[in-house]
């Protein structure tokens, strides 16, 4: 029933917050109103959701909502969107969005999240301009009178993207994007088997009418044959260009072609090119066709549907947060902003500016002009339609070879435990040594496989790569060449050097976690000992557990997350059934706690455990104590599972079964209490488009950052820092880091991590948005060495 009297204004900066979902669906949209929700709450604020989006905004009553906390429990799982969305037609005109002041004022509300595409947030936008005449109207009407919308005359607005096709300028991902990307993905996955068995190929469209982010990005994932996007349209010749690469394809060997269509995909004159015309193309018989059994698959919807990925989960969920302190920070004079993720780092950007960026992509591709609507779209999106076209064309353009005496030896090794996205870099990293005339090679097995088996026969640790058997890589998990933890100094420095020398290597690539950067830091030590080292050499970050210094991303990480956060599911469905009950789950994640942290902010857990924190006994009994007054208050509810993540290495003691069996214990009959460890199911089986496609671009340019060194001269590599590096992603950048400052600066070599760790004040954000108490009990810093010894004998 619609109120009839305004609520008198909250007290202080306190607001009334209302979030609503408008436009299409997309994963994760639960997940940004439950942060949004909860975030209000907990600085003091009224929450509320607008159900049916602008309609419910324009039609009011009931489908203006107050929200409680136990009203978005479990919402982080549910695809789609719970609050409901709906085209509504009258909030385009004047009387309707009239009708929406109304039902705010009427409600208390001066405030708004929205979480939908450019054109949701762009009517926002026009409804906060409108503000002041639209309450003016409404007194003069004598629908509200001027008492009533005096604490009124400020409405602040907040934009989060909601958008499977990640078409909005100025963000590096929308909610849903990596989602739908994964869709897609596994869906080519499917296509590839039957394709590969029948020697056939497959068109498959995909969606992205002004934007080809989703064609693109499946293109790079799946290593597909020929990607077609609105913003880049191939030449004219294009029917020539694309039978000439399969052509090459399929002459090496290979026996699938995936073709992969966005459904505004067109010529450079602007005619549309369909999935049905690509068949007849690639079915063709007439002399020079190519003659293949081809089939059509049209995802459609698909792609919209299911619960979020881990990214988009806590995409949503740190964005939703930041909606709220935006909120509660905006003044009457602060432009509506829409909060953006740039490489690593949530910001807040103008929401105007990037409606209009977006649009103009639009325009730019209506009028041809395709090298404006690329230009428009961020560094990102170029470098990766660049990626796509080394490892599409690899070894086909003579004019991409560099002179004979600029081509080098790189070889190419992995270093650690199996992670995803090592075969998809280590293919990226072919593509473009094949492409530039340079000679990859494989060091099969790690340093092990190098020192005692290089000169095995008929097949040495050491050989060249082939291209027929790499091409097939991109969605294959763990380490096709092998991998394993030894270093250089176990396998024997003299040795190993003496096979650099041997084997002739211009150039190293490392693909490995923190054993591959204390392999590096080995070698770069040794260079003024031995000759063969002074080479430029690289690390490309691979490892579940994200703990190499030097970059906030590894490949695998994600891969990792999606693993573990869908075992969360299944067990939080299992602990839901029944009622009352708690899971401790055990991560991996070695003396990083980052698993856990993103892993809870993804699954909702009630409380995550670290090694960085670590745990205590007054920790335990306070959480113990939660979950006693939480059980108390649900009567039964559903939804009533709850979540514990303990890393494997936060406490000797305290391990995840041991917490378990403590729980059920206080709990006195009350509620159950279960152990469960996922094990090695979290490193992951077929990587996720996330660590395929970052895969893909930054091994592309570590092979870029590594033939850059034309003068490799002993004292020109040991007297310039950047020939030894890693890369990585830290804040808003791509950068090379000179492994020396790394190893001196940032590295905590006793726990195996960097010594600042980016993800370390999310774990407030789990406690916030969990309800944890905040006055939970810290362990206090351990003491080691002789300032241990000193304490026990009384000293200090």
């Amino acid at each position: 029933m619609a109120p009839t009297t305004v609520p008198a204004p909250l007290s202080s900066k306190k607001r009334r917050i209302a979030v609503m979902t408008s436009g299409g669906d997309s994963p994760g949209m639960n997940g940004a109103i439950r942060a949004v929700v909860r975030m209000a709450i907990e600085s003091g604020c009224e929450a509320y959701a607008v159900l049916e989006g602008y309609d419910g905004l324009v039609r009011g009553g009931d489908l203006i909502k107050r929200m409680q906390w136990s009203d978005v429990r479990g919402w982080l799982s549910e695809g789609g969107t719970l609050i409901g969305t709906a085209r509504c037609m009258a909030f385009y005109e004047r009387p309707g969005r009239l009708k929406g002041a109304k039902n705010m004022v009427l409600n208390g509300i001066d405030a708004l999240v929205i979480c939908g595409g450019d054109g949701s947030l762009t009517g926002a936008d026009k409804f906060r301009a409108e503000w002041p005449s639209l309450l003016e109207e409404l007194v003069k009407n004598g629908e509200l009178t001027k008492e009533q919308v005096a604490p009124f005359q400020h409405l602040n607005i907040v934009g989060l993207v909601g958008s499977i096709d990640n078409d909005m300028s100025g963000t590096d991902a929308t909610i849903g994007c990596f989602s739908a990307l994964g869709r897609i993905c596994e869906m080519i996955d499917y296509v590839e088997a039957t394709a590969a068995s029948h020697s056939r190929a497959f068109v498959i469209e995909v969606m992205g009418r002004h934007c080809g982010w989703l064609a693109l990005m499946a293109g790079v994932a799946t290593g597909a044959d020929f990607v077609f996007i609105p913003e880049k349209p191939r030449a004219e010749n294009w029917r020539e260009e694309m039978c000439v690469v399969i052509a090459k394809h399929r002459k090496i060997g290979k026996r699938k072609t995936i073709v992969i269509v966005a459904e505004g995909a067109h010529d450079q004159n602007g005619k549309k090119i369909t999935a049905e015309e690509l068949k007849n193309l690639l079915a063709d018989k007439e002399a020079g066709g190519l003659a293949l059994d081809t089939r059509i698959t049209t995802l459609g919807h698909v792609q919209r549907g299911g619960t979020a990925c881990a990214y988009d989960r806590y995409l949503a969920t740190l964005q939703g947060v930041e909606a709220v302190k935006a909120v509660l920070e905006a003044t009457p004079e602060t432009p509506t902003p829409f909060i953006a993720i740039t490489e690593n780092k949530i910001t807040r950007k103008p929401l105007v500016q990037a409606v209009l960026d977006t649009k103009e992509v639009a325009k730019a591709i209506e009028a041809h002009d395709f090298d404006k609507a690329m230009s428009l779209r961020d560094t990102e999106f170029t470098d990766f339609y660049n990626s796509y076209m080394t490892t599409t064309t690899t070894d086909l353009d003579d004019a991409k070879r560099l002179p004979v005496q600029k081509r080098m030896r790189i070889g190419i090794i992995h270093v650690g435990a199996p992670a995803g996205g090592v075969n998809a870099a280590t293919r990226a990293a072919v593509a473009y040594c094949l492409t530039r005339g340079h000679t990859p090679i494989a060091i099969h097995n790690g340093f092990a496989g190098f020192a005692r088996h290089h000169g095995d026969t008929p097949l040495g640790a050491v050989r060249e790569f082939d291209w027929l058997e790499v091409d097939g890589w991109a969605s294959k998990g763990g380490s096709e060449i092998g991998m394993n933890r030894e270093l250089p100094e176990e396998s024997g420095m003299e040795l190993i050097a003496s096979l650099f020398a041997q084997y002739k290597f211009d150039g190293l690539f490392i693909i490995g976690g923190f054993e591959g950067f204390h392999a590096l830091a080995q070698l770069r030590r040794a260079r003024e000992k031995y000759s063969s080292f002074c080479i430029p050499m690289t690390l490309l970050p691979a490892t579940i557990s994200n703990n190499v210094p030097g970059t906030e991303y590894s490949l695998g990480s994600d891969t990792c997350l999606n693993e573990l956060v869908s075992y969360c599911d299944k067990i939080k469905q299992s602990a839901s059934a029944s009622r009352r009950r708690v899971f401790v789950i055990e991560t991996q994640g070695g003396r990083s706690g980052y698993v856990a942290t993103l892993a809870g902010l993804s699954v909702g857990a009630v409380a995550v455990y670290t090694p960085e924190e670590g745990i205590n006994i007054q920790m335990l009994a306070a959480d113990i104590r939660h979950l006693k007054e939480v059980f108390q208050q649900d009567s039964g509810q559903s939804r009533a599972g709850r979540l514990i993540l303990v890393n494997e290495k936060a406490s000797t003691v305290y391990s995840a079964k041991l917490i378990a069996s403590m729980i059920k214990e206080e709990a006195n009959g009350r509620f159950e209490s279960r152990d469960s460890i996922p094990g090695h199911v979290q490193q992951g089986g077929v990587p996720s488009p996330m660590d395929r496609t970052r895969a893909v671009r930054l091994a592309i340019k570590c092979i870029e950052h590594l033939e850059s060194y034309e003068d490799r001269s002993d004292e020109n590599i040991i007297k310039d820092v950047n020939s030894a590096t890693v890369i990585g992603i830290k804040g808003a950048q791509v950068v090379f880091s000179p492994m020396k400052d790394v190893e001196e600066n940032e590295t905590d070599w006793k726990n195996r991590r960097p010594k600042e760790e980016f993800w370390m004040d999310l774990k407030v954000v789990v406690d916030t948005l969990s309800g944890r108490p905040k006055d939970i009990p810290r362990p206090e810093s351990p003491l080691f060495g002789w300032k241990a010894k000193d304490q026990k004998r009384g000293l200090l």
